[in-house]
């Protein structure tokens, strides 16, 4: 087990979202959900909306840099790569905090809150 702490950028290469735009503008939709509200999941018209704002609108290059604003890093627990924000108070006093999500979510069920709670 290493005990490092690696740092960690994310960086999306340009071919993977010209990819993903690809992919997302070549579904083959069905004609028709079996029926039109979210008794048995997301509208169709809803999903292709989503599926064209994604390859089309949403700016991945300002979302990868919100991300990058935020001191990443990644270290081996149990054999297993654990990534994690470390964000400091500029407060002398400031009682140290760890948050953590569960399966499934990710890092971005913080992401309003991470800046208010290390300097309010």
């Amino acid at each position: 087990m290493s005990t490092d702490i690696r740092l960690f950028t994310v960086s999306i290469a340009q071919a993977q979202l010209d990819d993903l735009s690809q992919r997302l503008t070549s579904t083959r939709w069905p004609s028709r959900e079996t029926v039109s509200d979210w008794g048995q999941g997301i509208p169709l018209d809803y999903c292709r909306e989503l599926a064209r704002y994604w390859a089309t609108d949403y700016n991945w290059r300002r979302f990868e840099e919100k991300l990058n604003s935020w001191p990443q890093f990644i270290t081996e627990i149990d054999d297993i790569d654990i990534h994690f924000i470390h964000r400091t108070s500029p407060h002398e006093n400031a009682l140290p905090l760890i948050i953590s999500h569960g399966w499934p979510g990710s890092v971005m069920e913080f992401h309003k809150v991470i800046d208010a709670l290390t300097d309010p």
